[in-house]
């Protein structure tokens, strides 16, 4: 008679190992890509108030708006740092689940 497998598991597929396998890679762009992002629109968009009484305009130092090429590449940099998290999580979760033979 021939042998039951009665196993829940199969072996992944070709398309399923080549996405786990691009999966990291393309987290890690995704920060890189974002941080740069983020750099390179740093620029300084400040404020300033005139204050009639004492005639001369104030400027609060160190306070600053951040840009909104700043907010997309730090967007960018944040879903990076979610895939890789995800990518983590799931390849722990593949070690350790018991394999049923």
């Amino acid at each position: 008679m021939g042998e039951i497998s009665t196993s829940g598991e199969r072996e992944p597929s070709q398309p399923a190992k080549r996405v786990t396998a691009v999966l990291p890679f393309a987290g890690a762009a995704a920060v890189l890509v974002g941080g740069l992002i983020a750099y390179l629109n740093r620029d300084f968009v400040g404020w300033f108030a005139y204050a009639p009484l004492s005639n001369e305009p104030f400027s609060g130092s160190g306070m600053a708006f951040v840009t909104q090429g700043t907010q997309i590449g730090l967007a960018v940099a944040v879903v990076g740092l979610l895939v890789l998290a995800f990518w983590a999580g799931f390849r722990t979760g593949r070690k350790a689940s018991p394999k049923k033979h």
